[in-house]
């Protein structure tokens, strides 16, 4: 079984696919990691992540030990994982670990385009979202968090920045695929989201695995 959980940034996607591989036994990837790596690697050559041939190098060279770096957060990473991903031969060179990894034994995989290219054939989509002034009041407070300086106003251009640029690339576009179940968290917190979501795989699943 393969579900697929697409959104834009800071919508919840990460925390209710964790959640719902954990409730159903089967493994978790977040996609938007390969993305992230690819765009720190090619910061750290002093490449521009704009560039098509720095980044297919970068992510066709990525090692299990990039998706574990802890700078693959903030807002150079997330403008440089952006960048990297309207470029088509990046996309090619991370498509095939994503469907292998999903094939494999199933998953839970969230990211923004697992339903409308890398697994179009999913059994249940889910498009996650939420209101962008809820989005970036949740990402200055993930910020805060961490202790990392943030001003809201500035956190809140950003993620539009962001929305807009995948939005509007050319390749994979940030869409709901014709088939998504459409889950708006703006009013919902984890928990909330977690049993709705829950509500929307019965409905299109009937019977549940339970997690092994």
């Amino acid at each position: 079984m393969v579900i697929a959980v697409d959104g834009p940034a800071a919508a919840g996607k990460g925390t209710l696919a964790r959640r719902l591989a954990a409730a159903l036994g089967l493994p978790y990837l977040d996609t938007g990691l390969l993305y992230r790596a690819t765009g720190r690697r090619v910061l750290d050559a002093g490449a521009d992540p704009r560039d098509p041939e720095a980044a297919a190098a970068a992510a066709r060279n990525l090692t299990p030990a990039d998706l574990a770096r802890s700078d693959l957060r903030g807002p150079e990473a997330d403008m440089a994982a952006s960048a990297v991903a309207a470029i088509p031969a990046v996309r090619a060179a991370l498509l095939d670990w994503q469907r292998e990894f999903g094939r494999r034994h199933g998953a839970v995989l969230d990211g923004r385009d697992i339903g409308t290219v890398v697994f179009p054939e999913a059994p249940v989509k889910l498009f996650v979202t939420a209101s962008a002034e809820e989005r970036a009041r949740r990402r200055f407070l993930e910020l805060q968090g961490r202790g990392t300086a943030a001003d809201p106003a500035q956190v809140l251009a950003e993620l539009q920045a962001r929305d807009a640029q995948d939005r509007q690339r050319a390749v994979a576009p940030l869409v709901p695929a014709a088939d998504a179940a459409v889950l708006d968290t703006t009013e919902l917190d984890a928990e909330a989201a977690f049993a709705a979501a829950m509500a929307l795989l019965r409905e299109r699943l009937g019977e549940l695995p339970a997690a092994q």
